[in-house]
């Protein structure tokens, strides 16, 4: 998901977007949803099953780890 997408979502949602980098507004967005803002932090396993990040969360976080 580009920046792009995910600052519409955001708007969407009213959370300011402004100077904030992708994971931290990804958080935010997650919690402005009701979800917990976790993202990047998934250590192979998620139940977050109604959250729009959770595939690029677990992508992300498999793309970190050694």
């Amino acid at each position: 998901m580009k920046m792009q997408e995910i600052r519409a979502k955001a708007k969407a949602l009213g959370v300011n977007s402004f100077g904030k980098k992708k994971a931290d507004l990804i958080r935010e967005i997650q919690r402005a949803e009701g979800n917990f803002d976790c993202f990047g932090t998934a250590q192979g396993y998620c139940d977050q099953r109604d959250c729009c990040f959770r595939s690029l969360c677990l992508a992300e976080s498999q793309r970190i780890r050694p």
